[in-house]
């Protein structure tokens, strides 16, 4: 059973949206291609 993350989120990776500005935080699905991500949702990497 997964429970999800219960640590502080804070001291995780952030990065701005390359579309939108906004922060993001890492992701677990994103462990392998965190350099590769740019945007923080598929309607800002539609938009770009």
């Amino acid at each position: 059973m997964k429970t999800g993350f219960k640590g502080n989120k804070s001291a995780l990776p952030a990065k701005p949206c390359a579309a939108c500005g906004k922060p993001m935080s890492w992701r677990r699905k994103w462990a392998q291609c965190w350099d590769d991500v740019k945007y923080c949702s598929e309607r800002c990497r539609r938009q770009r």
